[in-house]
């Protein structure tokens, strides 16, 4: 269960891979290929077997990809791991890439040779995917090739074997919803748009659809395997028995043998529905009357039912009480005498102390100083940093429990802080609460209200380079899609979708700064014009800490905001934990206004 913290690639492995990889593509007449950080089911996590990028390139982070050239490798990044991919590749070999500023259609444009027929695995792309990249290469004489198998599989020695995770049933009490009633709801979505069958790719779609969980990625309940659902409800599954040994048959559900899928797809009859942002190129290949239709599973497993969300503050009752014991021996520690991994080694003991925690939801990013500026660091042994008083400690975190997922991140002083690191806690703070305040109509989307965690950075000249907040599952991953708050996000916003809330700044080399809740869309009270309007619950219960604001640049409606929450974790949390966190949690929840 606990995390490790050994780093599984070097950079001075990727030459000799990279040798291996030109080599083969050679062979097969290819002048490229691409090597993506994704599986056939495009979730965020990837088992050992799927881990590719990392593999030939030493990038470990959870998104990017690389175009490899006869004469040039671009690994292409997004702003989250400007640092970290520096880190962790040869420079000499790889060249990083800002990416989206430099899509990969420009990339090869300028890059590959004339003429050039660049491969791409038809599993682990789809069809939006290389419909952008092949528009990008008209008339530039560049195409792209499905390659099967890959290139990376066949000079990969010791392949580790396909994850087989046993499955465990998810309770009704907890899905609110039965399987059958789920397939019904989804077929009556078919049916509405004239498909008789649609394809589902995604594992924690599947894992939703079934009211099952997985543990074929680690991190995450999700339940690899693809299936068919029928206009009429019926089910094809099509998933390694061996995974399902502790799972009753259920009537309406055929169970297959994974190898059988790509034969059952070319024998389809009628309109089948794909998805073409999320399912692989093969599955519209295979299909023979396939139209593009949204995963219907999509919008259903956001919006989640009352007893998800039960569950779910169910959980982050227990995750706060279990950060209220952390933070409380935090602040009893000699911390220059600690290390980032002893941080999130206290931490993860804290959590399973409340004997209910099955994993936890990602790996803890427990970062000080410099490491606290790379947005998804993971501490390994080699780049394990001491606190130093006047650093800042940042822990992003979260479990995962039968009934709810939690994500939470805190930034915390160590010893007196310089003033201008106090200013810009505080404004990411004031942002923080402007989106815990945000009041809505409905049809507003994530890309509406994102601006609203940035303003107040943005008077002192500060920003960040990833999105505010991304979807949470109900037990389920704590990445999930397709709702999020972010400037490109254009889905509107309904209840019940459950979100983060977490504005950051991060100064390289020296210090970085985020705080994060859990948020619910909710229906709001009346107010004004006669209109439905909505706001967010707040369901992430721990104290904010208080040491590093600088009160001066906070408004009387942000100090009543903040106090009021504190408040409230008081009452909740207070009844949960220790005496000695009891006594420490009454001291950080103290009113602000009453320190004035």
């Amino acid at each position: 269960m606990f995390q490790t913290y050994t780093a599984s690639t070097r950079p001075d492995q990727g030459p000799p891979r990279l040798a291996l990889l030109r080599a083969e593509l050679a062979r097969r007449g290819l002048a490229g290929f691409i090597v993506p950080r994704s599986d056939a089911h495009q979730g965020e996590y990837v088992s050992p077997r799927d881990e590719r990028l990392a593999w030939l390139t030493g990038f470990t982070g959870s998104a990017g990809f690389c175009v490899v050239l006869p004469d040039a490798a671009g690994v292409f990044i997004d702003g989250r791991y400007t640092v970290q991919v520096r880190d962790q590749i040869d420079l000499g070999v790889f060249a990083p890439v800002a990416w989206p500023q430099t899509a990969a259609a420009d990339w090869l444009r300028e890059h590959a040779p004339k003429g050039a027929v660049i491969g791409f695995d038809p599993w682990l792309h789809t069809p939006d995917e290389i419909a952008r990249i092949e528009d990008g290469l008209k008339d530039s004489g560049i195409s792209l090739r499905p390659t099967d198998p890959n290139p990376v599989d066949s000079v990969r020695k010791g392949l580790p074997a396909p994850a087989c995770g046993l499955v465990r049933a998810h309770p009704l009490a907890l899905a609110g919803q039965s399987a059958a009633e789920k397939r019904a709801a989804m077929a009556a979505i078919l049916a509405r748009n004239g498909a008789s069958a649609c394809v589902i790719t995604l594992a924690d779609s599947l894992a939703w659809l079934m009211n099952w969980r997985g543990a074929d990625i680690i991190r995450n309940p999700v339940v690899q395997g693809f299936a068919i659902l029928h206009d009429d409800a019926r089910l094809d599954v099509f998933i390694d028995p061996a995974k399902l040994a502790a799972i009753a048959e259920e009537p309406g559900v055929t169970r297959h043998v994974p190898d059988g899928f790509a034969a059952a797809l070319k024998a389809l009859n009628g309109t089948v529905a794909y998805d073409p942002a999320t399912a692989p190129v093969a599955v519209k290949s295979a299909l023979a009357h396939g139209i593009a239709l949204a995963d219907p599973c999509l919008l259903a497993k956001a919006r989640k039912n009352p007893a998800e969300l039960a569950g779910m503050r169910a959980a982050h009752l227990r995750d706060g009480a279990a950060m209220v014991e952390f933070l409380a021996w935090y602040d009893a520690q000699d911390l220059t005498a600690l290390t980032e991994i002893d941080m999130a080694r206290q931490l993860e003991t804290c959590r399973a102390a409340t004997g209910q925690l099955l994993d936890l939801s990602f790996d803890t990013i427990s970062s000080t100083g410099p490491n606290a500026a790379i947005n998804h660091y993971r501490v390994t042994e080699d780049t394990n940093r001491r606190l130093q008083s006047g650093d800042l400690f940042l822990i992003d975190s979260g479990g995962q429990y039968a009934d709810g997922t939690t994500d939470i991140t805190r930034t915390l002083p160590v010893g007196p802080v310089a003033r201008n690191r106090r200013a810009a806690y505080t404004r990411v703070l004031q942002g923080m609460i402007a989106m815990s305040r945000a009041r809505f109509p409905r049809g507003v989307a994530g890309g509406h209200l994102d601006a609203l965690a940035r303003y107040p950075l943005w008077l002192d000249g500060l920003d960040y380079d990833h999105g505010t907040g991304h979807g949470v599952g109900a037990a389920l991953s704590v990445h999930e899609g397709p709702v999020r708050l972010s400037r490109i996000s254009t889905l509107p916003l309904e209840p019940g979708m459950i979100l983060s809330n977490e504005p950051g700044y991060y100064r390289t080399g020296a210090f970085g700064i985020r705080i994060e809740n859990l948020i619910v869309v909710r229906e709001a009270a009346p107010l004004g014009e006669n209109r439905p309007w909505l706001d967010f619950e707040t369901i992430t219960l721990c104290p904010i800490d208080t040491r590093l604001i600088e009160p001066g640049l906070m408004t009387r409606d942000e100090i009543d905001w903040l106090d009021a929450y504190h408040a409230r974790v008081l009452d909740e949390i207070g009844p949960l934990v220790s005496d000695p966190a009891r006594d420490w949690l009454e001291r950080a929840c103290a009113p602000l206004s009453g320190s004035e």
